[in-house]
């Protein structure tokens, strides 16, 4: 009895409180949202972070500068240089047969092993090359009589030819000037430059031997074999700044970093604000224009009502996700400015939310404008804009309260899908979908659970807590419809 007394005594309002609180999925719900919008708004005010903020770390990499190949091929070197691919073809083809001589162009040639691996060539009494396996690097490559006598020396185990003198790693010089080296590693600059001829020396001597790591001039070098092209690539180790990409979680950065270096916390922070703003926005323009097109349809009826009425149907006509696909391509293509592109965004799903409003205001007003308190306020002689924002309105809107938040909860999903797509809000704005797009990297959905997983959540929470409110409200203002 006391509690139909109490119930008596409250007014509607008070009522409708009441029910929803008792509704526990709906307070969920409230609860839920409660934290989503401290964890954005709040959150993003209290972390220290930014979210365009990168964060770096030094990092060693090792940048490859010379390739080294082990030379098993007769090289020709000819004494004009004008000797073609095919004169050097006919060189080898002879001695693989073991010949002592050879014919081209009319010419005898005879080939004379003048040491280990390297024959000379001559035409009668003169010189007109030579071939060897072993080869020379250095400032005089280009000199034909030095490279003939330091190699002819050289394979024949002497240290001394003319003014110079050959050391047993295979480096001449003259007097104690290092000139170059002799080996049948043949060592190039992949950098399209002069490789110093100590490091030359060193790099010819850790492939030698095998080693895998070596310092010159304070520098640390690491080799590496490709087994498949048998050569080897001498790089340098480097320290370098670089983004600290897929950071793990830690006490700096408790859901780790994207892979631009930026904090997961903070990202997911801003994110939440601008999915949950866009959400409001969108559903206030639609709001805005379905209940004034609806509240005319509704209680003037003919001719407006058919109009509005129509206008609705071409809109559910409309291919809704392709039309957005298309504005998204079309705003890449024009390169908006983010800001720019988030304010377009807003504007066209607003604009293309408003017909399930419009025809729910024009139902409820249809309804409504033959009761008996509209024909006391038209006998009254109160204007049409009067009796329908004054007497109309208020009447739908608990309906309508209850249609926006329900819709709210899609409108975040259309946004985050859009932005997953890369078609809604773009970087360096952070919203839940644009944080999720690095889910379409098998390695980062397989690897990096910290970058995808607390933006689907977050996501989920927030569609989840406006459903509840929704249906709690849904019951609260209209008790028969609870089941």
């Amino acid at each position: 009895m006391n509690d139909q007394n109490e119930t008596a005594s409250l007014s509607p309002a008070a009522l409708t409180a009441r029910r929803f609180f008792r509704n526990r999925l709906a307070v969920m719900g409230l609860v839920i949202l409660a934290v989503m919008f401290l964890f954005s708004f709040l959150g993003g005010l209290l972390i220290p972070y930014t979210q365009e903020q990168v964060f770096y770390r030094e990092d060693i990499q090792y940048k490859e500068v010379a390739g080294i190949s082990r030379n098993e091929q007769f090289r020709l070197f000819s004494a004009d240089k004008t000797a073609d691919s095919l004169f050097q073809a006919t060189v080898t083809l002879a001695l693989a047969r073991g010949e002592d001589s050879f014919s081209y162009e009319d010419t005898r040639y005879t080939l004379t092993k003048a040491g280990e691996d390297f024959y000379e060539i001559t035409a009668g009494d003169t010189l007109a090359g030579f071939v060897s396996k072993d080869i020379f690097q250095g400032e005089m490559a280009s000199d034909f009589l030095f490279c003939y006598q330091a190699l002819k020396a050289y394979t024949n185990g002497g240290k001394t030819f003319s003014s110079y003198r050959i050391d047993e790693k295979g480096n001449v010089f003259s007097g104690e000037n290092p000139l170059g080296h002799i080996s049948r590693l043949l060592v190039r600059s992949s950098q399209n430059g002069e490789i110093p001829q100590g490091l030359r020396e060193q790099i010819t001597a850790s492939v030698e031997v095998g080693e895998k790591v070596f310092t010159y001039d304070g520098r640390t070098f690491r080799l590496d074999y490709d087994l498949a092209n048998k050569i080897w690539s001498a790089k340098e180790q480097t320290r370098t700044r670089v983004w600290d990409s897929y950071a793990p979680p830690s006490r700096e950065h408790p859901l780790g970093t994207d892979k631009n270096g930026m904090d997961m916390l903070t990202r997911l922070m801003y994110g939440g604000r601008v999915s949950l703003v866009i959400g409001f926005i969108v559903v206030f323009i639609s709001a805005l224009i379905g209940v004034v097109l609806g509240g005319m349809a509704g209680y003037f009826g003919g001719w407006t009502d058919m109009l509005v009425m129509r206008l609705v149907d071409i809109f559910y006509c409309v291919p809704t996700t392709p039309l957005l696909i298309i504005l998204g391509a079309a705003m890449d293509a024009l390169r908006l400015d983010s800001q720019l592109r988030m304010l377009f965004l807003m504007l066209i799903l607003g604009f293309l939310g408003w017909p399930s409003i419009a025809r729910l205001v024009r139902g409820q007003i249809l309804s409504l404008r033959e009761q008996e308190f509209m024909t006391a306020a038209e006998a009254v002689g109160l204007r049409a804009s009067r009796r329908i924002f004054r007497h109309l309105l208020p009447n739908v809107i608990p309906q309508l309260i209850v249609s926006c938040t329900m819709s709210l909860g899609s409108t975040i999903l259309v946004e985050a899908t859009l932005s997953f797509l890369g078609l809604g809000v773009k970087f360096p704005f952070a919203s839940w979908g644009n944080i999720m797009n690095d889910v379409s990297n098998a390695h980062v959905l397989t690897s990096y659970w910290f970058v995808w997983i607390p933006a689907g959540v977050c996501l989920v929470l927030a569609v989840l807590g406006f459903n509840f409110v929704g249906d709690g409200l849904r019951d609260a203002f209209d008790p028969k419809m609870k089941r």
